[in-house]
């Protein structure tokens, strides 16, 4: 097995991107990697009438903040992690960017695992990432009931 070199882990701050991230900080250990952690916001759609006085400012705080507190928990654990905070309405493509940018081997992030009409609707970042990305993706879901 090639060692990684660099792990991406984007995060929505829900528990499968938490046992995405306990899983991704495993491997980051084992063979000695840096970690990216990664969160993408996005802009509300403008199309909305209120959207225009949206607190586009609050967002970005509360999402910094978010990312801020996970990235200190985890150097806690793996000093060799750093954070990135990007806006993109396409999530996967704003993953597959910063592991493009940063030069990431693998990527670990987790799923939501919905079906049918969720799915449909609501997209999922991980299928087109799994589709999509010219590296490996690993998918970390819910445990089933």
């Amino acid at each position: 097995m090639d060692p990684i070199h660099h792990i991406l882990v984007p995060t929505d701050f829900s528990e499968p991107s938490n046992r995405a991230l306990a899983l991704g900080l495993e491997l980051a250990r084992a063979f000695d990697s840096p970690l990216t952690l990664l969160h993408v916001w996005s802009m509300p759609n403008t199309g909305y009438a209120g959207a225009l006085s949206w607190p586009i400012d609050e967002m970005v705080c509360v999402a910094r903040t978010a990312l801020d507190d996970t990235y200190y928990a985890t150097v806690k654990v793996h000093p060799n992690t750093d954070a990135v905070l990007v806006e993109g309405n396409k999530e996967w493509k704003e993953i597959l960017d910063v592991a493009k940018a940063w030069d990431c081997d693998l990527i670990v992030m987790g799923t939501h695992g919905r079906r049918g009409v969720p799915r449909f609707v609501l997209g999922s970042v991980a299928e087109k990432l799994v589709r999509l990305s010219p590296i490996p993706v690993v998918t970390v879901g819910m445990p089933r009931e």
